[in-house]
């Protein structure tokens, strides 16, 4: 990526919760805004950078959008890996506990 925010990279991009890509394009957007009302009153100091947050909002939305259409994979949370080992840690609990019983 030639331009833009060094932190969004694709494959960082990859990395995000779905909920942190949303916020990241809030965030983006909120940027655009504030670098379109100085460049309307003359404060703005780098073009450039409009251009890089364009590219970023587009990057967000074809991420988001691609997860939608299922082409890229959402990554996996570690919570519900560990929910699991609970869940086989409590079954393994009753079934002693039932085979305690039944002697």
């Amino acid at each position: 990526m030639a331009i833009g925010t060094k932190q969004l990279a694709p494959s960082e991009l990859d990395t995000f919760e779905d909920q942190r890509l949303v916020e990241e394009l809030r965030k983006a957007k909120e940027e655009l805004f504030n670098l379109r009302f100085q460049s309307a009153t003359g404060q703005l100091e780098s073009h450039g950078r409009i251009r890089a947050v364009k590219r970023d909002i587009a990057r967000l939305y074809t991420v988001i959008r691609e997860r939608e259409l299922g082409i890229r994979a959402t990554p996996v949370a570690a919570e519900p890996a560990k929910a699991k080992k609970t869940k086989a840690k409590k079954t393994e609990d009753t079934s002693a506990a039932a085979e305690g019983e039944a002697e």
